[in-house]
């Protein structure tokens, strides 16, 4: 589990500050986000790009080169133009659109010719043409009697605004802020525009590497609403008088209030959903000649009727030194009339398969994304090796890119995956490096810390298994040792400073290396006392058996301790003084970690069961036993023989707690144990049940065994039966005795 510390904090801080960092920029959007992002959209595109449906009802009629050369050099006359008109309506065409201008009269009008002329040639020819129709008038008479689109361009230029040949009703909020507004228009000659059907803008607003990845359904002159030539040619094919323009909290749509911009265009039965600012995204295909028809053919009737009937032609030129050239994601240019067609075949695809959405919601959810992964990744990584953290790092990226790739291929939706993997590989990065170098600190902090308090094989465990390492305090099950030298007041006054620093490590030491030999934790020394515990900081589910078995040896080692002291009192001509222990254990749930302030801790546990280890050291001296045990530490061991002796209420408890010694303490053979306890568990029992008569001769049989060790327990239970006939226990007594001190 992740331990916070100092180094924690700063880890903390390090991924915080990457991800606020990361979402600040987002939300700024600076070009080179921007950037990131168009590019993927257009490597969706160019890995996967529309194909061209022929059953569309879309086509381009096209003055290209060699109907120049057939027809002649552009401009042509507005008379060729009416022609072509009337030729596309007589068969059929469903709208017509031209993706061209015509803001000047016809040049090769006669009254525009005369203009050109002497003054005496044209006083001959005015007579001549004297009521004629100009071209002018012949083409605006052929767009009269035909579902005619004509463009205009929108601009910064104060000017009044287009015709504007459709309504617009505004459903749910006024989503006029979010439309991009113009200041005029430039457009073309009145008498045309005033005989058009429908007049459409064909501007585009490209990103600003000038890639046109977006088109506009409708743009504003001030209040006027302006729609753009392909949603216009739709209005015109659908025979419908009007826009509905649907914002935001309109009918089925909800933005909780706020206004958020537009939402769809319907237009006739078709409802399109666009972006909050009325553009809408295009999946492009490749240019595809079986859509084109080159304008000399219809002009001469020999090109093919069923290709124009109930289409929606849109009139342009491909001839060089004409072309308005557009830069695409699969195209550095292509024709104007082209994005026209394309949108129009996206609009008007039953199977919606060219539409393409990116939700205005999509940055936020990109954001969470990021974050959540981000706090993933974190969490994580200091878990793992720096090694797997980096390869899971580089998985999670590369699975980004096969969710954009997944939403744009199989939803036809737009999600950003660089501005995540970015922040990601950013934060993987920084992450790795940061815990590679915290790891190999720690390593040496854990040898030189850890060193101190458990063996060097625990300590090796430790650095191999780090994520085994519970630091800061928790709480789990231990089994706690103190270790106290008996009347240690009474040896350290018969010694000089340094004989006593002497005696003292000769003892602790030997003991320490018992403890640390067994998998225990020292937890501190007190001058002449030990606290140990087993089961922190890795686990050991023989943890009781192995106090135990420490307890045992320490006792043990201390015949060899004072035999070694006695040949050094006689060789120096002292008297020895016999050195004894005494050995209180217990087990419970404790909390452990490093316990202190943040300028000093040790690795320690508290507890109440830690209070209660405490206080059966000290009862080891008024029961005579070198060891007491508690309850649950004997309930944990299986191979142990247990001599119960008392139940008892340790000072600063409420609860009774049954504690015991061992009879390998004593050195008690298994015979001996099974003789002793046939005599000693009855004593109490009958003792308990208030039989001091019968006690008293218990105790006499169990102190006739000659048990050595066992003879102030029963001197206990002696004085305690001649206290209770005096002063006999409470009604309700059940054999506790209370502890008055510690």
């Amino acid at each position: 589990m992740f331990r916070f510390n100092r180094s924690s904090a700063i880890y903390i801080l390090i991924v915080v500050g990457i991800l606020v960092g990361g979402t600040f920029i987002r939300f700024a959007d600076p070009f080179f986000v921007q950037g990131l992002r168009l590019l993927a959209f257009d490597s969706y595109q160019q890995l996967a790009p529309a194909s061209y449906d022929p059953n569309l009802p879309v086509r381009v009629v096209d003055i290209n080169e060699e109907s120049l050369r057939k027809i002649g050099q552009w401009p042509w006359s507005r008379t060729i133009l009416g022609d072509l008109v009337n030729k596309l309506a007589a068969e059929g065409a469903a709208v017509i659109a031209f993706d061209i201008f015509f803001t000047e009269p016809d040049r090769t009008s006669p009254e525009q010719a005369v203009k050109l002329m002497s003054p005496q040639d044209a006083s001959v020819l005015q007579p001549v043409i004297a009521g004629r129709l100009t071209h002018d008038q012949v083409f605006a008479d052929a767009i009269k009697s035909a579902p005619v689109i004509l463009a205009t361009a929108l601009n910064n230029s104060p000017s009044p605004p287009p015709p504007q040949k459709a309504g617009f009703a505004i459903a749910g909020d006024d989503p006029s802020e979010f439309i991009p507004n113009f200041l005029g228009s430039s457009g073309n000659l009145p008498e045309l525009e005033a005989a058009a059907t429908g007049i459409g803008s064909v501007n585009w607003l490209p990103d600003r590497d000038q890639v046109l990845r977006r088109v506009p359904l409708v743009l504003r002159i001030g209040k006027q609403y302006v729609p753009t030539m392909p949603i216009e040619a739709m209005r015109v094919a659908y025979n419908a008088g009007s826009y509905v323009l649907k914002g935001s909290n309109a009918s089925g749509t909800t933005a909780y209030g706020a206004n958020t911009g537009l939402n769809h265009v319907r237009v006739g039965p078709q409802e399109i959903e666009t972006d909050r600012d009325g553009q809408i995204w295009l999946k492009f295909r490749p240019a595809n000649l079986a859509a084109y028809i080159p304008a000399w053919k219809v002009l001469d009737g020999s090109n093919d009727a069923n290709e124009v009937a109930g289409r929606i032609i849109v009139i342009g030129t491909s001839a060089p030194g004409l072309l308005d050239l557009r830069a695409t994601p699969l195209d550095a240019s292509i024709a104007g009339f082209e994005v026209h067609a394309q949108t129009l075949e996206r609009m008007l695809d039953p199977t919606n398969s060219r539409s393409l959405t990116r939700y205005d919601y999509a940055t936020a959810i990109e954001v969470v994304v990021t974050i959540l992964l981000g706090l993933g990744l974190a969490t994580l990584m200091p878990r793992i090796a720096a090694l797997y953290s980096a390869g899971l790092g580089l998985s999670v990226i590369a699975a980004l890119f096969v969710g954009g790739w997944a939403a744009y291929s199989k939803l036809n939706l737009l999600f950003d995956p660089t501005y995540p993997a970015l922040v990601l590989f950013i934060l993987v990065t920084t992450a790795t490096i940061y815990v590679y170098r915290r790891v190999e600190q720690q390593r040496g902090e854990v040898r030189r810390a850890f060193g101190y308090y458990v063996s060097p094989t625990v300590v090796n465990e430790i650095i191999a298994n780090p994520n085994k390492l519970e630091l800061g305090g928790v709480v789990r099950p231990l089994t706690l040792l103190f270790c106290d030298v008996r009347n240690f007041t009474s040896i350290s006054e018969r010694m000089t400073a340094h004989e006593l620093t002497t005696f003292i490590n000769n003892l602790l030491t030997p003991l320490s290396e018992i403890i640390l030999d067994n998998r225990g934790t020292i937890d501190k020394y007190m001058g002449d006392a030990i606290m140990a515990f087993w089961n922190a900081p890795l686990d050991d589910p023989e943890h009781a058996t192995h106090a135990l078995r420490s307890g045992l040896a320490m006792i043990k080692r201390m015949e060899s301790l004072n035999e070694e002291w006695r040949k050094q009192a006689e060789a120096a001509g002292k008297t020895h003084a016999r050195v004894a222990i005494g050995i209180g254990i217990n087990s419970g749930d404790c909390c452990v970690g490093n316990l202190g302030s943040s300028q000093r801790f040790d690795y320690s546990a508290i507890g109440d069961d830690v209070n209660v280890a405490s206080r059966f050291e000290g009862l080891s001296k008024v029961y005579g036993v070198p060891i007491v045990l508690g309850e649950p530490t004997v309930e944990r061991i299986t191979d142990m023989r247990p001599i119960e002796l008392d139940l008892m209420r340790v000072k600063g408890r409420a609860q009774p707690t049954r504690i015991y010694t061992a009879a390998e303490a004593l050195g008690l053979s298994v015979e001996q144990y099974k003789t002793l306890q046939s005599r000693h568990q009855p004593m109490l029992e009958t003792y308990r049940s208030r039989n001091w008569d019968g006690a008293e001769a218990a105790i006499a049989e169990c102190e006739a065994f000659g048990i050595k060790g066992l003879d102030a327990l029963y001197h206990v239970y002696r004085h305690r039966i001649a206290e209770w006939r005096v002063n006999p226990p409470p009604a309700d007594w059940d054999g506790t005795f209370t502890a008055t001190s510690k």
